[in-house]
């Protein structure tokens, strides 16, 4: 998959060139393409002052970038204590029988990507689910399988709202 190095000079325009700012671009990187290109890091070496290696260390070393695609929305599930003792892994069977996808991989139309997260920080909500900003907590399969109903809901929604 071919990428818009355009986009990549815009932001290394944008930050700059000097190594204490590859967090920075790749974060913008990132926010483009959903997750970080080799094209990407290759063309940033090429620009700036950073070598790939140092690119590729930073992105590996933090827990907040990837270098893999993933969907248009990420289906964190907790897996922390509150929502394992909750349920935590029928939660994921469930999202994973809805999704048709196991932990970790992305649908085929790229619309979801399911992952197992550590802790969202709503302990008292367990066990809990995360779609972008959202949280849906005091959930079971049943619950868990409904908020993709919902969000393929709301999708469709917006869809034929911006055809009329």
């Amino acid at each position: 998959m071919s990428i818009d190095l355009a986009k990549v000079d815009a932001i290394v325009a944008k930050k700059g060139k000097g190594p204490q700012m590859a967090i920075p671009v790749l974060q913008l990187v990132q926010e483009e393409f959903r997750y970080i290109p080799l094209e990407a890091i290759e063309r940033i070496a090429e620009t700036t002052e950073m070598t790939e290696s140092q690119l590729y260390g930073v992105a590996t070393f933090y827990a907040q970038f990837r270098l893999t695609p993933v969907g248009e929305k990420i289906v964190k599930v907790c897996h922390g204590t509150a929502c394992h003792v909750g349920g935590a892994e029928g939660i994921t069977e469930a999202m994973e029988s809805r999704l048709g996808v196991k932990n970790g991989e992305n649908t085929p139309d790229m619309r979801y990507t399911l992952s197992s997260v550590a802790c969202v920080g709503c302990c008292s909500l367990a066990p809990v689910v995360m779609v972008e900003n959202k949280t849906f907590g005091k959930l079971d399969r049943k619950k868990a399988a409904e908020i993709i109903d919902t969000l393929e809901k709301k999708s469709e929604d917006r869809g034929a709202s911006s055809h009329e």
